[in-house]
């Protein structure tokens, strides 16, 4: 009864009427429910944190921030006024790149009568094939006389690296949240790496304009996931503006939205504080960022964080305090809406970027030539899954690609490490061979789509885990799975997520559409090649999103494939495994004399393949090159199944009057995603600029049926 009493005392105290932050009425059920969910220390401690609000009214946490503190030294740091640094983060397909779009249109970045494609800030290639953002943009407006650096940055949780390099340069973030789903696994994660940084967070509840949305539940959520990570009181005194991107509106509440953004950039210019400066101080710029040009050479990105910044100065480039080397300032750009616009000097507080230093790296800090000290450098979490790439040893070498040797290979994956700081690269037990590690198989595979597109060749392994030792246990990474998938398919996800070892810890329906959330946690080899077989379950209709969590006990052994691969093989071989049961079985001569043709390479025909089709589903149609040990399809049965898809119908001197028809199955079509996946320990993917092929190891192959 005291708990209960406490916590309505919060409710009543907690919102007061005078204030201009829209929090909703439906926080009463949210305290009553959710907060009594926690533990009981949990709950108290809760409360003893709101209780604080009952004497003052709630405000942007900037302004508490930019109080002087009584005892501190006179020389203290100033705020700019003119400028924001602000970085908007969300859960992949949360609606970031669209809003910024809708904030660059109506802030006459473009002409009335220019044409501007959807998502301008996904300038690469692969990033609009695949619809999401890889790396972090750098853009800025201009609202009522302050300029806003905005840096869109990506939703995945394998790209959190780049996340977390952003959040230097920064002082506050939005941060997006879909108004049906709510706060997602990568939400958690960035707003995690915020409040660590001690930064203000504006809440944008996005696609409000969606017939299911439900406002006052992602709010309630948004604010339970503050409570825990342990947010600090000014950082729970986050604003909430309702927004559509797409439409270009925003507003304090969902039923009264403005024409425009207004209500937006006024939240930004309030609640996110101008960069704390030394403008008299010695020079100091920590590189957060890397850019190539292939006329300026390297531009590095970065926030000045002190003194004044001026082209043609010299500069002392530090790593550490004992390890520095000069450099000059050959070239200075700011951000000026879509574009760099040259620039003489750059102030304390703004984002800028350098030429003229060759040899910059992410982390390092361009200080003053004398009294210069290097900043605190940039750290990011350790990877959790590592591949194997090797240089391409199939009978198709050098036909498509252009880098081929060990020395091109090599040479690309750590010039990879320049820009890529999540990501690692060590030398493999061969020469030939060298292991990448990164914070998931989308972010390897993101890099190897890159590589084939630069003409490089090369195969790589199956995805492993990165486990650790711990007082002699075994640990492994864990990971939270959210599941949205419909109710009539819900029984086929839960059964393929037990096998694999998931814990579920949370089921809810969302929205009105009869679709379910399901959480889990499972462990990251549980998710190795998950995303098809859940496709395959719910019919195409579940949405898998994932992040890391934790280091945990070993779960012990999971199945990830129960059937086997359809192999390409030579005659002598396939000759071999037949004759040697003809004794046995006599009945198995007409199969020996099917196979009675084979090459080790050749084109594949409609002959071969429609017989081969009734053991499988096949990857390749006729006609296709293909060589000895290549996986040409899926075999119904477990372990794999040697076959030739080459063999070609005999010839006879029997007039025929009509030719056989041949019905083919439409073959697979498998993406590099899907070939990764796929794969397991004894089998390669083969990575050319215009083909993808998979085939077995032969230092690993296993003897086939």
């Amino acid at each position: 009864m005291e708990k209960m009493a406490a916590l309505t005392t919060i409710h009543t105290s907690f919102f007061p009427t005078n204030t201009i932050l829209q929090k909703p009425s439906s926080f009463q059920p949210f305290f009553s429910t959710r907060l009594l969910g926690l533990p009981l220390s949990s709950s108290f401690s809760v409360a003893k944190r709101l209780s604080s609000f009952t004497s003052r009214p709630i405000k942007c946490s900037v302004s508490e921030a930019t109080e002087p503190k009584a005892g501190e030294k006179k020389k203290q740091l100033l705020r700019r006024g003119d400028v924001r640094n602000i970085a908007i983060v969300a859960h992949v397909d949360h609606g970031k790149t669209t809003l910024v779009d809708a904030m660059l249109k109506q802030t006459k970045v473009f002409r009335d009568n220019q044409f501007v494609q959807e998502r301008i800030m996904d300038s690469n290639d692969l990033e609009r094939e695949r619809g999401i953002t890889i790396l972090s943009k750098n853009t800025s407006v201009t609202y009522k006389d302050t300029k806003i650096n905005i840096i869109d940055t990506p939703g995945h949780s394998d790209f959190g690296g780049e996340v977390e390099r952003i959040l230097n340069m920064v002082e506050g973030i939005l941060l997006v949240v879909d108004s049906v789903e709510g706060p997602m696994p990568q939400t958690r994660f960035v707003l995690k790496k915020a409040l660590e940084f001690g930064h203000s967070v504006v809440v944008v509840v996005n696609k409000i304009d969606r017939p299911s949305a439900r406002p006052d539940f992602v709010v309630n959520s948004t604010f339970e996931l503050f409570i825990e990570l342990n947010a600090t009181d000014e950082q729970c005194d986050f604003q909430v503006i309702y927004a559509s991107g797409i439409k270009g509106k925003a507003g304090l509440s969902p039923e009264n939205l403005a024409e425009d953004l207004g209500p937006l950039f006024e939240s930004v210019i309030r609640c996110i504080p101008g960069p704390r400066i030394d403008k008299d101080g010695a020079l100091q710029m920590l590189v957060t960022n890397i850019e190539y040009d292939e006329h300026k050479g390297r531009i590095a990105i970065g926030r000045v964080q002190a003194g004044v910044l001026e082209k043609g100065m010299d500069v002392r480039v530090c790593t550490s305090e004992d390890s520095c080397r000069f450099g000059r300032i050959s070239e200075l750009y700011v951000y000026d809406k879509f574009s760099r616009v040259p620039a003489d000097n750059v102030e304390a507080g703004d984002i800028c970027a350098v030429c003229g230093i060759t040899d910059i790296q992410i982390g390092e800090t361009i200080a003053d030539k004398v009294s210069g000290k290097p900043l605190p450098s940039i750290k990011v979490e350790e990877p959790t899954v590592k591949m194997s790439f090797s240089i391409n040893t199939s009978p198709f070498v050098g036909r498509e690609g252009k880098y081929v040797t060990s020395r091109n290979l090599r040479d690309r994956l750590y010039r990879e490490l320049e820009r890529n700081l999540a990501m690692k690269v060590e030398d493999g037990e061969t020469a030939d061979t060298f292991v990448v590690s990164g914070r998931g198989t989308l972010h390897i595979t993101i890099l190897i789509e890159n590589m084939r597109r630069e003409g490089y060749e090369f195969m790589v392994g199956p995805p492993k885990v990165i486990n650790k030792k711990l007082n002699d246990k075994l640990l492994e990474p864990f990971e939270i799975a959210t599941v949205e998938v419909p109710e009539e398919h819900m029984g086929a996800v839960v059964e393929l997520l037990g096998k694999r070892r998931g814990q579920m810890f949370d089921m809810q329906g969302v929205g009105s559409e009869g679709t379910t959330l399901l959480k889990y946690k499972i462990p990251t080899r549980g998710l190795l090649g998950l995303r098809n077989s859940i496709l395959t379950a719910s019919r195409g209709t579940a949405i898998l999103n994932t992040v890391f969590d934790s280091y945990g006990p070993w779960a012990g052994d999971i199945s990830t494939r129960d059937q086997g691969s359809l192999v390409m093989s030579a005659l002598k071989e396939i000759c071999r495994a037949w004759y040697s049961i003809i004794p046995l079985f006599p009945s198995v001569i007409d199969e020996v004399m099917e196979f009675q043709v084979a090459f080790e390479d050749g084109a594949s025909t409609s002959y071969a393949i429609s017989s081969s089709q009734e053991r499988g589903q096949m990857f390749i149609g006729p006609g296709v090159e293909v060589y000895k040990g290549q996986i040409v399809g899926i075999h119904q049965r477990p372990g794999d199944l040697s076959l030739n898809v080459c063999k070609k119908k005999a010839a006879t001197n029997i007039r025929s009057n009509k030719e056989q028809t041949v019905i083919l199955d439409t073959p697979l079509d498998y993406s590099l995603d899907d070939c990764i996946e796929y794969i397991q320990e004894d089998e390669l993917v083969e990575v050319t600029p215009t083909s993808i092929r998979m085939c077995k190891n032969p230092k690993l192959a296993r003897k086939p049926r």
